[in-house]
């Protein structure tokens, strides 16, 4: 499974990539909405996990860029400071599959992740019994 991850923090950016490239993904990890951008017209992604904080431009823009697309639904996860309600259900209502609040730990992150690769017309099987 071949993720984008858009994350501005480094040291973050860095611990999620390693965790989930640890896990069998197969992770494209960029800081900024240009690089985003750029990422989403050279290659074909199962989902998107996306920062809302980014130098270059609110990660809205880019979650609305990307349900403005026509093909393919892209399973996208807001990852965030913005713990506001009226923030998750913006962001919720613009179309992303799930919202997590930072600080999160990364075994939900990943469980989330593969949950909304299970939902109906993605490819992600269940884990196995031992990955419960």
């Amino acid at each position: 499974m071949r993720i984008l991850l858009v994350e501005d923090h480094e040291a973050l950016r860095g611990l999620i990539a390693g965790h989930l490239g640890g896990r069998g993904f197969a992770i494209d990890a960029v800081a900024s909405a240009e690089d985003a951008r750029s990422a989403l017209a050279a290659a074909a992604y199962d989902a998107l996990i996306l920062d809302l904080g980014l130098p270059d431009a609110d990660g809205m823009e880019i979650l609305r860029e990307v349900r403005g697309r026509k093909a393919d639904p892209l399973p996208t996860l807001i990852l965030t400071a913005r713990d506001g309600l009226e923030d998750r259900v913006r962001g919720l209502n613009a179309g992303a599959d799930d919202y997590i609040v930072k600080p999160f730990d990364l075994t939900e992150l990943e469980a989330r992740l593969r949950a909304v690769l299970r939902r109906p017309g993605r490819a992600m099987p269940c884990p196995s019994p031992a990955a419960r």
